[in-house]
């Protein structure tokens, strides 16, 4: 393989990494934001009501975004291929096992648990990667890479919504996982962990600094990163902002739903949210690169907090395909600003456990908003309540923003040199 990209210097195998971990990220949030288009069918067909459902996805929310305290430094430790080869095994199997679940506790171990474990091998260890991989263009890396999740939001809705008319929701689910499976473990095989491994530098020509003139280089342990206010500041961050994440995700098709829009056509405003993320995150993380992290953080979830707002008060399809296009565009900057924000402050060395850390944490957070929304609904019968909870605690984190500050300290010799 070395010898490959040595004798191709038409393109940085950076690059190429870029494309399979989009390829990850495609495959694994396409089967997740699909869930939406499946909630009504289940509940329909079983048992299950939507709080049920609602309950269950939450679980497996915080599971995979706690257990990225593992993904994290495996990937670190061994590279992305073991990592994300076991993670496509166990998220396929997940899936597959819900098509054939009868029972409530099948329900919660197959979600909390197997794919949940898959799915914590999909964005740290991705995202960690890239972040090793390049340093002038990290943005603009990061934002493709992340650009995955949202063309797997564009497509997989609809897809999801064609197979269950054609075969049922049972056998999409069977059929989802197996394509899962083997599309993240084939995307695995090439991954590499860093340049160092085949001979090359991040970017493939690299300077030793980054946007805002951070020193990239001088690279912190999680230990030394958790000493610092910098590291706090931006969990909370991002814990207020992705505390709702989901909240479009799970429940925006069933809301238009029981408004009388079709099955069909709700899904595509699920797809909507692809979209805007497609546009919005490769657009945001190249900006980044040029005017600094913090100013285009603050723009992308002003958005988000003028979506929330506005959701209450929209009853039209043709506004909340608008509307779902622009929370698209601010969730899909949010999350690509993270990881590249990681970066700068606290350079490569450390990435995957870094960012895994305040990934388990703020993301946790996001298992909180579909179930909560399913409740407010259960108690009052709107998701109003719900929605105007979104702009709040993103005007929370617009807020905290200003009192982020890039961290200083003196570090040890041996993390300082570069990988």
């Amino acid at each position: 393989m070395q010898q490959l990209v040595k004798g191709t210097q038409s393109i940085f195998y950076g690059w190429i990494i870029v494309g399979l971990t989009g390829m990850v990220m495609t495959t694994a949030y396409g089967a997740q934001f699909s869930f939406g288009v499946f909630l009504p069918h289940i509940e329909a067909d079983t048992s299950w009501d939507r709080e049920l459902l609602s309950r269950a996805f939450a679980i497996y929310i915080f599971m995979y975004a706690f257990l990225s305290l593992i993904s994290g430094p495996l990937t670190d430790r061994y590279g992305p291929r073991p990592v994300v080869m076991t993670g496509g095994i166990l998220l396929g199997l997940g899936y597959w096992l819900l098509g054939r679940a009868d029972s409530d506790w099948e329900l919660f171990v197959i979600l909390g648990a197997v794919s949940a474990a898959g799915m914590s091998a999909a964005f740290v260890p991705c995202n960690a990667t890239v972040v090793r991989w390049f340093v002038r263009y990290r943005g603009r890396a990061i934002g493709f890479t992340t650009m995955g999740s949202s063309l797997g939001n564009l497509a997989g809705p609809p897809l999801a919504a064609l197979m269950i008319a054609a075969i049922g929701w049972r056998a999409s689910l069977e059929w989802i996982g197996l394509g899962v499976g083997v599309i993240i473990v084939l995307a695995a095989i090439f991954m590499v962990r860093d340049p160092a491994q085949m001979g090359l530098s991040p970017d493939g020509d690299c300077s030793d600094t980054g946007p805002e003139g951070t020193t990239v280089e001088q690279n912190w342990s999680l230990a030394q990163a958790r000493r610092t206010s910098a590291f706090w500041v931006i969990t909370v961050i991002f814990f207020f902002t992705w505390l709702v994440v989901f909240l479009p995700a799970v429940h925006i098709a069933a809301y238009a739903m029981d408004m009388g829009i079709d099955p069909l056509s709700a899904a595509w405003i699920l797809s909507s949210i692809g979209l805007g993320g497609i546009i919005g995150r490769p657009l945001v993380g190249s900006i980044s690169d040029r005017v600094g992290r913090l100013p285009v953080l603050a723009f992308v979830i002003a958005t988000q907090v003028l979506v929330f707002a506005l959701l209450p008060a929209t009853s039209s399809w043709h506004l909340l395909c608008l509307e779902a296009f622009l929370f698209g565009f601010g969730y899909g900057g949010t999350t690509t600003i993270f990881p590249a924000l990681i970066g700068d402050y606290y350079g490569r060395h450390s990435a995957g456990a870094i960012v895994g850390f305040i990934f388990s944490i703020a993301g946790s957070s996001a298992a909180l908003g579909p179930w909560l929304a399913a409740y407010l609904l259960g108690q009052v019968g709107s998701y109003d309540p719900s929605f105007w909870f979104g702009a709040a605690v993103n005007v929370v984190a617009l807020v905290l923003i200003l009192g982020l500050r890039q961290p200083q300290a003196v570090l040890e010799p041996a993390l300082t040199q570069a990988n």
